[in-house]
């Protein structure tokens, strides 16, 4: 049997080896915990904290100082999401990116500091949840709910699963809601695009339906739905697909990528949710970092060189929506919590040269999380805490 090789990294350093893998193994199994984070992961964010070691402490710190891992936060679970107004229903969809942050924040408190309060109510927050949401509404803006919301709550999940104060069936009813509610959004969208052309909508809503796709199938053990997005990622005919959204590339290692001409909030937002899932399936083994000679890290450097003030290449972008011939200064300079994680895998691990990200990640060290980035939508786009849990060394 030919046996395809896998590269894979230690979580603490530069090594790197590579091994044989079966794929009967792989094609069966899932890592757990293993979305944005593995058990090895939390092992070293205890240690690093427990030892008052930098910049982990600062990144702790961040984290505990948030009201949203605080054990007074209550949780506000409604039966329907609405992002976007329609009819007489108003928009609701804080309270579900609100209660996702405080649960990822209230899980990542426990697994450093072992304080089973914190898993209690991380817990009671995903159960309210799963007890009341029965649909996310609204105009098209409900898919970028399902994306956003949807990811981030199966995060909090895919750590909250090796509480054993959690009992199986909360933890299977929380699982059926992630199919149900957010999956069959992720999948539909991906699929249809709200019956619009396959270019009308911008890279980050396909990355963010991909992002909770990836996410869920961790969560649910679904190899079929975590292949459906890699697959995608790699193939996809929309703009969340990697060569349309990393769609030019410059000889001086730099690639242009699909919102650059729009604005910078969203082109960094697209960055986040790059992050997001190349993270994930690199803890289950797959490599999206690497793939296509570092098509992404171009990509986010090209965004990081820009955005930090820097001139970069352009070249006139048009779909059947736009035509943009000059990127846009919209937002520049753009602050998301998201850096630290291409800056310790490509640079701390990998040993690859990311100046831009590296500069970025030197300036907003140490990252916070939900609300830390205002009280709007965008400052809840990405879970955060990336300095407590993504540094290596």
């Amino acid at each position: 049997m030919n046996l395809p090789f896998k590269t894979i990294a230690c979580h603490f350093g530069v090594v790197m080896m590579t091994v044989l893998t079966a794929p009967s193994v792989l094609a069966q199994s899932f890592v757990h915990p293993g979305a944005l984070h593995t058990q090895a992961d939390f092992d070293r964010m205890k240690t690093k904290v427990a030892q008052g070691a930098q910049p982990w402490l600062d990144g702790w710190n961040m984290l505990i100082k948030n009201p949203h891992a605080s054990l007074s936060w209550t949780p506000r679970p409604v039966d329907v999401v609405y992002r976007g107004k329609i009819g007489n229903h108003p928009q609701n969809y804080s309270a579900l990116f609100n209660d996702a942050a405080a649960a990822y924040a209230l899980a990542l408190r426990w697994k450093v500091s072992g304080d089973d309060a914190y898993a209690d109510k991380a817990v009671a927050i995903l159960d309210a949840w799963s007890k009341t949401l029965t649909r996310i509404d609204g105009t098209s803006d409900k898919y970028l709910a399902s994306g956003l919301y949807g990811y981030e709550f199966a995060n909090a999940a895919e750590i909250m699963r090796t509480y054993r104060k959690w009992p199986a069936r909360d933890f299977d009813r929380f699982k059926k809601t992630m199919l149900d509610v957010f999956y069959s959004m992720n999948h539909d969208f991906l699929m249809n695009h709200n019956g619009a052309k396959i270019d009308h909508y911008w890279a980050n809503w396909d990355l963010c339906n991909l992002d909770s796709m990836m996410a869920i199938g961790i969560l649910t053990d679904r190899r079929d739905i975590y292949d459906e997005a890699v697959d995608y990622f790699k193939h996809g005919k929309g703009n969340g697909a990697i060569d349309k959204m990393v769609w030019k590339i410059y000889p001086d290692g730099l690639a242009q990528t699909q919102e650059s001409g729009r604005d910078q909030g969203h082109s960094t937002l697209d960055v986040s949710e790059l992050g997001v899932l190349s993270q994930m399936a690199w803890n289950q083994h797959d490599d999206l970092f690497g793939y296509d000679d570092n098509r992404i890290l171009k990509g986010v450097e090209y965004i990081a060189k820009y955005n930090l003030g820097y001139d970069v290449p352009y070249t006139t972008y048009a779909n059947s929506d736009v035509t943009q011939d000059v990127i846009s200064n919209m937002g520049r300079g753009a602050t998301r919590p998201t850096w630290e994680l291409f800056y310790n895998h490509y640079v701390v691990l990998k040993g690859l040269d990311a100046p831009y990200i590296t500069t970025w990640a030197n300036k907003v060290r140490p990252e916070g999380g939900g609300g830390n980035y205002g009280p709007n939508s965008s400052g809840f786009d990405q879970l955060g805490y990336g300095t407590l849990t993504f540094t290596l060394k």
